[in-house]
């Protein structure tokens, strides 16, 4: 199925780290769904300081997640609690997700090293154990999916 068909049918979750990609990658992304009509979530609108919990309604009333790994995703909280929900919805056949490895490898991501790594590990060290471990499968999980990465070079078509 490609992005074109999905027009009107899915509403499609954006897990991205804001703070580095929405006025970059995330705003050509939501641009892009705007002319094709995709309905899609992105959490800009919602009041800063707030519990998760609409961001947990909004996966789960999705079809699709994109989630965008980027050298900072791992450093929030807020992201790897939104990946632990993701992949619950996967695990039960409820949502299709689709990694996207913004100018970080998948790997990395998958065994938590490299810049990833270093960022992962750092939000780790204020964090439980059962949280670390929810973190750890769900990275795994949906770095093990097929995807896209994205590098440096452009694209022209």
């Amino acid at each position: 199925m490609t992005i074109l068909s999905l027009a009107n049918v899915h509403r499609v979750f954006l897990s991205f780290r804001g703070e580095q990609l929405r006025y970059s990658f995330i705003s050509h992304l939501v641009d892009a769904f705007e002319r094709y009509g995709i309905l899609f979530f992105v959490d800009k609108d919602e009041p800063k300081g707030k519990n998760m919990t609409n961001l947990f309604v909004r996966i789960k009333e999705s079809k699709i997640a994109l989630v965008i790994f980027s050298s900072r995703y791992a450093e929030s909280s807020w992201c790897m609690d939104e990946l632990v929900k993701i992949k619950k919805r996967v695990d039960k056949g409820k949502l299709q997700v689709i990694p996207i490895f913004y100018k970080v490898r998948a790997r990395d991501v998958r065994g938590q090293t490299g810049e990833f790594g270093d960022k992962f590990w750092e939000l780790a060290k204020a964090s439980g154990g059962d949280q670390i471990k929810e973190w750890m499968e769900a990275l795994e999980c949906i770095s093990n999916k097929m995807g896209l990465s994205l590098g440096d070079k452009r694209y022209y078509y």
